[in-house]
C-alpha cells in the first residue's frame, strides 16, 4: 500500500503587537481551516518580533521543513512594517515596486487622497514574487516561491486567502468527528492508544475539561477517509460504553450554558 502524501504548511505571525499582547492573534484558525480544505496541514506557528534578524532566521528555518510557509503582519505603509524586506533578505534578492501592485494602489487611492510614498511601500515585494489579490483594501499579498506573505488584519487575510482557493497542490482534507465523555482520560488512555491502532489512518485527540463539579474530556478522531473515520468513531463509542462511560456524538461543550 503506498503512503498518502503528506503536505504540509508553517505560519509566521509577525508583530510587536501580538507578543506584548495588546492584540489577540485570529489568523491561526483561519489559516488552519482554510489550508485543511486545501488538504494542507498546518504542522507550526511561530510567533516573532518586528526584527528583521528574527523573521529571516524563521523564514529560513520554516521555509525548508514544510510545502509551504505564510506569514502575517507587516506589510503595511509604515516605517517597521519590514516583513517584505526581511523575507527578500532571508531570500538572498532585492526588494523592488511591483509594476502591477503600483497601479492596484494606484487606482485605489485616486479617490482617496492619491498614492503616497508611504503607500507605495505597499508596492515593495521580494524581487522575482507575484501578487495575491486583495478584494478588500487594495494592497496586493505576495508569494515567492513557496513563501505566502499575508495582512495581519483577519479580514484582508481572508480575502487574500480566498484569492488563493485552488492554486495550491495539496492533498486529501483532514476529516475530523468528536466524542465527548464524562470521564477522566486517564480512566480510558488504554481504550484510546489501542483504538487507534486497530484503526490504521485515524489519529485519536484528547481534550479534558472540568465542569459542574465533574471531569469529562473530548475525543476528536482525525482521518482523510470518511469510512475509517466512522469505524473509528463507532468502535470508541462501543469502547467506552463497554467500561461504564457512555460518550455523546458531536462532543460535550466544556462550558456551560
Amino acid at each position: 500500500m503506498t503512503k498518502e502524501r503528506i503536505w504540509t504548511a508553517a505560519l509566521i505571525i509577525i508583530g510587536d503587537e501580538i507578543l506584548s499582547g495588546r492584540t489577540q492573534d485570529k489568523n491561526i484558525s483561519q489559516i488552519a481551516v482554510w489550508l485543511n480544505i486545501q488538504g494542507i496541514r498546518l504542522k507550526e506557528v511561530r510567533v516573532v518580533a518586528d526584527v528583521e534578524s528574527a523573521i529571516v532566521e524563521a523564514v529560513n528555518s520554516l521555509r525548508v521543513k514544510h510545502d509551504y510557509l505564510f506569514t502575517t503582519g507587516g506589510i503595511g505603509p509604515t516605517h517597521d512594517d519590514i516583513t517584505v524586506d526581511a523575507i527578500a533578505a532571508a531570500l538572498g534578492v532585492a526588494v523592488v515596486v511591483h509594476p502591477d501592485a503600483e497601479k492596484i494602489l494606484h487606482d485605489y487611492y485616486e479617490t482617496r487622497g492619491g498614492l503616497t510614498e508611504a503607500r507605495l511601500r505597499m508596492a515593495r515585494v521580494p524581487q522575482g514574487a507575484e501578487l495575491i489579490e486583495n478584494k478588500v483594501s487594495g494592497a496586493p499579498g505576495i508569494r515567492a516561491g513557496n513563501i505566502f506573505i499575508m495582512a495581519g488584519v483577519p479580514g484582508i487575510t481572508a480575502m487574500m486567502l480566498d484569492g488563493l482557493n485552488g492554486k495550491l497542490e495539496g492533498g486529501m482534507p483532514l476529516l475530523s468527528d468528536t466524542l465527548g465523555c464524562w470521564v477522566a482520560e486517564s480512566e480510558v488512555a488504554d481504550l484510546l492508544a489501542k483504538t487507534e491502532r486497530t484503526h490504521e489512518g485515524c489519529q485519536i485527540g484528547s481534550y479534558p475539561f472540568f465542569r459542574e463539579g465533574r471531569v469529562g474530556a473530548n475525543f476528536v478522531i482525525r482521518s482523510t477517509d470518511h469510512d475509517r473515520l466512522n469505524k473509528c468513531m463507532l468502535h470508541l463509542a462501543d469502547g467506552l460504553t463497554a467500561l461504564g462511560y457512555p460518550s455523546e456524538f458531536g462532543g460535550i461543550s466544556p462550558i456551560s450554558g
